[in-house]
Formats: C-alpha cells, structure tokens, sequence
C-alpha cells in the first residue's frame, strides 16, 4: 500500500441514478416513489432554454413539498459556460432547503471548473447556514474533461462520483456516431483467413478507453466511477450488456434515462448470490490460512492469497451496503 492515503468519499448506493427533467414535475412523485438509488433533477440538457427558469422553480417546489425518502437527491446545473449557472447554484440552495444531497456538474473540462462552482456553493451554503454539505458529481463529457480527468476528480473534497457522459464525449471527439452509448458496427476486427480461408468479424467496445480511464481516475481519488446513459430504453439486453461491461471495468452503477432501466441498472450493478458466497468463502480459507501462519492457500483449485482478500472484501462489503438500503 502506498504511503499516500486516499480518503474515500462518503459510501452511497449509487446502482441506479435516474434522470427527471425539471421541465416535467408531473415525473417526480414518481422518481421519489421509483427503485432508482439516486434521482438527478435536470436543468441542463433535458430542459429547453425558454423552459430553464421555470423547471429550477419546479425543482424548488419539489425539493420542499415532495417526501423523497431516503433516496439520494443530486441537480444537474447548467453549463459554467452559460449565464443560467450561477442562478441554478444560488437559487436553489437558497429556496430549496437540505433535502437537495448533491449537485452534478456537466461538462467538467478543467479543476479550475470544479473550484469555481465550490466557491460559489461554499458562499451560498455560508449564507443561508445551510448544515448538509452538498457533494459535487462531475460529468466527463468532452476530450478536455478527459484529458483533464485526473485534476477534475481531486479538485474538491466536495466530489463524490465521476460520470461518463457518452453522447456529448462522442460529438467532442467527433467520434463517428449518432447512437447514446452502445456498440458500434465499424469498430472491431478482422481474423486472419482460417484454413478454410474464412475469416470473423469481432466488434469491439469503441468505450472500453474513456470508461476504463474515468475508472482509475475516479478510484485514485476515492471517487465512484458511474456509467452514463443507453439511448435505447427499448433495447434491455443491450442496456445489461453495457452495464455489465461498465460493472466490470469499476463502475458502480449506471443511469437510467428511462423508468424501464431501474430495474435493469440496479440488477446488473448488485453482486449475485453466488460472486457473495464464493467471496465469504475466499474470507473464511484465508482466516484459517492465517492462522496457520500461511500467506496463500488454494481454494477450488485455484490459487488465493492477500490480493484475494481486498477483492473479497469489496464483493461483500456491497453486498452488506445495498442489504442496508
């Protein structure tokens, strides 16, 4: 273990964050009421212009009157880039209550970025003796963001997740897309010729780079890696399959752009019994191991030692983590 510690952000259920326009309050009784773990109240890209100052007075409204439980509530701000910014940022935190837990910033491109927001969260909270502290989530959207990903993800003790906006990154790299997220035909390879002289075609995850790079940076600074949106809520067995990818490679969950990909994200980004009980398994070999003054010990015909333990560990904890609710 290195010498440098790195400080976890605070531990939430973060499987399934679902998105609601704030342009359409009839949809947040049903987000309060829905399985999502987190809720984020949009004001950004699902809003039209004209629509902006009413949908942050719909979100007020809904962050006062609304019992949302105990879901994770986060607000999608506009752009540093635009003018409705700083009144998304002052608005809300001056009308809205503590309900509101966290806000997400989109199109994250520089730290310089994170700290300017934090500034101006940290004077409105200070104003208002606001006591919950609101968390920061930073949408990696564009190649700056990206190229800047590390420095985005430690610029505030304020930050708590690092998302991969998929949509906005494909137009900043002018990648050759139309699709929100999703597997691309043109992206793969060509086998050698067999001995028949056939040869295969294998699609590739044209994603696998941004989302394996947010990952890191995202674990480096004790933040949770969460997969973007899946364009297609008709499609479940493609939603699962690039949750399960995202899932893999870290990602602690996945948006849900539709009420039909709750479910889906939560399943996908939850440990099966069996991955639980093989882990509790691993624990169990490896206490007695220790006890026996053994540093590694077989299990199932395969070989575990230390290392298995923190990947046990980590199955098991989320287990207990989602168990609590």
């Amino acid at each position: 273990m290195s010498f440098t510690i790195v400080e976890p952000a605070p531990a939430r259920l973060n499987r399934s964050e679902l998105a609601v326009p704030g342009s359409n309050p009839k949809l947040f009784k049903k987000a309060a009421d829905s399985a999502a773990d987190v809720v984020f109240l949009d004001l950004e890209d699902a809003v039209a212009p004209d629509d902006k100052a009413q949908a942050r007075k719909n979100i007020i409204k809904a962050l006062n009157e609304i019992d949302w439980g105990s879901k994770t509530l986060s607000l999608r701000i506009n752009g540093l880039d635009t003018h409705y910014m700083y009144r998304d940022v002052i608005d809300v935190i001056e009308q809205g209550g503590e309900r509101l837990d966290l806000i997400m910033i989109p199109k994250a491109g520089t730290a310089a970025d994170i700290y300017a927001v934090d500034m101006l969260v940290t004077q409105a909270e200070d104003a208002v003796g606001r006591k919950k502290r609101l968390g920061f989530e930073m949408i990696i959207e564009t190649a700056l963001g990206m190229a800047n990903v590390d420095e985005i993800a430690k610029a505030s003790p304020r930050n708590e997740s690092l998302h991969f906006g998929v949509a906005d990154y494909a137009a900043s790299t002018k990648a050759r897309t139309t699709v929100i997220g999703g597997p691309n035909e043109l992206y793969g390879v060509l086998t050698d010729p067999d001995a028949q002289g056939e040869r295969l075609y294998h699609w590739g995850d044209m994603w696998h780079y941004a989302i394996a790079r947010m990952v890191v940076a995202a674990r480096a600074a004790g933040l949770r890696p969460i997969d973007g949106p899946f364009g297609d809520f008709s499609d479940a067995d493609g939603f699962r399959a690039q949750a399960r990818r995202a899932a893999v490679l870290g990602c602690e969950g996945k948006w849900a752009i539709h009420p039909s990909q709750i479910d889906l994200a939560n399943e996908e980004n939850t440990p099966s019994k069996a991955e639980v009980d093989k882990a509790q398994r691993i624990l169990k070999a490896m206490r007695q191991a220790q006890k026996e003054g053994k540093g590694a010990v077989a299990l199932d015909g395969r070989l575990i030692d230390i290392a298995s333990i923190k990947q046990a560990e980590v199955l098991v904890k989320k287990a207990r983590q989602i168990a609590k609710g």
